[in-house]
């Protein structure tokens, strides 16, 4: 549904409009104009956050019914426009359930923010890194990012595997029954951090030994030398 055609629908006229905006809501104030939202879950957060602003600087005295309409005039297409038209409905029939404008922006980000959550979740799982953390805590901070992701299977492993250090990675790889399910890496990959990191524990102890003589005072050995 195009703007003009809610806005006749509605019965506003442009005229209408400015007098619902009232002398006290800065007219003359310049705002950006905003875009068209349809159902990209990716723009709803941009989108709602826009709005806060026009309503604050432009119709901060408009009454809640007005405030929503002007809203609903920039959502349109697909399944944006048929959740428009129901809020129309609601309006019409003097039964919309929200007392502030502010709870009618959060429904607006939560029916169409669904995927916003994903999306973000994805891009937080394809940065994690291990790096200087044990491989257990890496574990828990990636079963956080990857709940709600939308990774699942083959996919989730490969983006597990990236994640991890590249010498856990090459010994998970050399072994010949790979794990079979994400579970199984998760508990793989944490045994053989651990071992790896209680050599390098002993390596570094042995060495600290070789560094001052195998722990025997220099003195000493000379006497057993003698």
């Amino acid at each position: 549904m195009q703007i003009q055609a809610l806005l006749a629908a509605t019965g506003r006229t442009e005229s209408a409009e400015r007098e619902m905006m009232g002398p006290n809501m800065g007219p003359h104030m310049k705002v950006a104009k905003l875009a068209i939202f349809n159902r990209e879950a990716e723009k709803v957060g941009e989108f709602v956050i826009a709005c806060r602003l026009y309503l604050r600087m432009k119709m901060r005295e408009a009454t809640v019914e007005k405030q929503v309409q002007w809203v609903l005039s920039y959502i349109q297409e697909g399944s944006a426009d048929i959740w428009n038209e129901n809020i129309m409905e609601e309006l019409e029939a003097e039964e919309m359930e929200y007392e502030t404008v502010e709870e009618f922006l959060t429904a607006l980000k939560r029916e169409f923010g669904r995927g916003e959550e994903k999306l973000v979740k994805a891009a937080e799982l394809r940065k994690l890194k291990q790096e200087g953390r044990t491989m257990k805590e890496f574990v828990q901070e990636f079963k956080r990012a990857a709940r709600g992701s939308g990774y699942e299977g083959r996919p989730l492993v490969e983006e597990f595997k990236r994640g991890i250090n590249g010498e856990i990675e090459r010994k998970l790889m050399e072994v010949e029954n790979l794990p079979a399910s994400i579970e199984q890496w998760y508990k793989r990959a944490t045994a053989l951090d651990r071992n790896w990191r209680e050599s390098r524990r002993k390596e570094e102890r042995l060495r600290g030994k070789k560094e001052t003589g195998g722990g025997a005072p220099k003195q000493e050995q000379q006497q057993i030398m003698l």
